[in-house]
């Protein structure tokens, strides 16, 4: 899977415009309703971030995928994808530098078996932070083995920039964009160091600082309006100016990767719009800007009539789909045992929007 229109291509100027991207996405699927065995139907597929890794997770897709999840991973890697996944022990796991890449892995292996099943191609791909690269992979933008040594650049540039000084993120639960914008605001002009760094859904809000900027949260927050503030246990400030070393050497890994046209739409993190042709400046952006995730739902529901499919480890995503876009359908496909059940559900969509021929 992720092969399709432009692959192989050099993005030059014929990449769409973000704007362009809804229009195209309709003709992708005029497109592909003419082609056998293809079905004509509006979804997107959404894929997880850091966070949704569980030891034992892939054990079906070590067994059926040894081609993309054995050796060829294990070479680029440097560790044992298999062993960390299914062993752990969970302190091993969860450390950025092996979470990233296991989840990226694992989220593509599936991808590929609910794709070649569904027999209909997304209308548009997104997903949480790191699961971005999944999406672009899934498109074609960049092969799955580009891709696996991008996150595993990531991760560790991201483990490292969190190493450089105490840093964290924390939930404010019940706030809204203003009200964290406003508390951050706040602390910066007293000479604090905190930003909003995720708008997952409504009333799902993260900040991002250093320790002492998070004490003041915990000790502030109720000022604005905000009812509870829970500590995040993650290595460092994600997607804020904390991760500005991280940037750099994200972009030196970039420069040797060839990326192409996708396949279909991928909405960013950093922008909740379709990508255009700066790829690489976009994916530099996102480790410093905030996760736009909310609104990257709600603009990409115009395209896919609010259905979408989480693929890969955990349901996150379709938990906040289903938040962020009234009315929202949204399935799981977590193993290979849901494949079957994740294609039925799009043959049900396409037959209840009358796009079956």
């Amino acid at each position: 899977m992720g092969g399709g229109w432009g692959e192989g291509k050099p993005l030059e100027r014929l990449y769409p415009s973000p704007a362009a991207c809804r229009l195209l996405s309709l003709i992708c699927q005029t497109r592909n309703s003419h082609a056998p065995g293809v079905v004509d139907v509006s979804y997107a597929i959404l894929f997880p971030g850091q966070g949704s890794q569980a030891v034992g997770m892939g054990a079906d897709l070590f067994q059926s995928r040894p081609d993309l999840l054995g050796d060829p991973a294990d070479a680029v890697l440097g560790w044992s994808l298999r062993s960390v996944c299914l062993d752990g022990p969970a302190d091993i796991l969860t450390r950025t530098e092996h979470a990233q890449p296991a989840l990226y892995a694992l989220s593509y292996a599936l991808w590929e078996e609910f794709g070649s099943t569904a027999g209909a191609q997304p209308a548009a791909a997104a997903g949480h932070s790191l699961g971005e690269y999944t999406a672009l992979a899934a498109a074609g933008v960049f092969s799955f083995i580009d891709g696996l040594r991008l996150v595993a650049a990531r991760g560790r540039a991201m483990a490292a920039a969190s190493h450089v000084e105490p840093s964290g993120m924390a939930a404010l639960i019940g706030a809204d964009v203003a009200e964290a914008e406003a508390l951050s605001a706040t602390r910066r002009d007293e000479g604090g160091r905190l930003w909003v760094a995720n708008v997952n859904a409504p009333g799902q809000v993260v900040v991002a600082g250093g320790v002492d900027d998070l004490e003041w949260v915990g000790s502030h927050a109720v000022e604005f309006g905000i009812r509870r503030v829970i500590p995040l246990k993650v290595a460092g400030a994600f997607h804020s100016p904390f991760m500005a070393g991280a940037a750099e050497a994200l972009g030196e890994a970039l420069d040797g990767v060839e990326v192409g046209l996708p396949a279909f739409p991928v909405w960013s993190n950093a922008t909740a719009a379709a990508y255009g042709p700066d790829v690489k400046a976009t994916l530099v952006a996102q480790l410093t800007a905030p996760v736009r995730f909310a609104d990257l739902l709600t603009d990409m529901s115009w395209v896919v009539g609010g259905r979408f499919v989480h693929i890969g480890p955990g349901d996150v995503t379709a938990g906040l789909a289903k938040r962020s876009v009234e009315g929202a359908e949204a399935i799981s496909v977590s193993s290979l045992g849901d494949v079957e059940d994740g294609a039925a559900w799009v043959a049900r969509s396409s037959e209840l929007s009358g796009t079956v021929d």
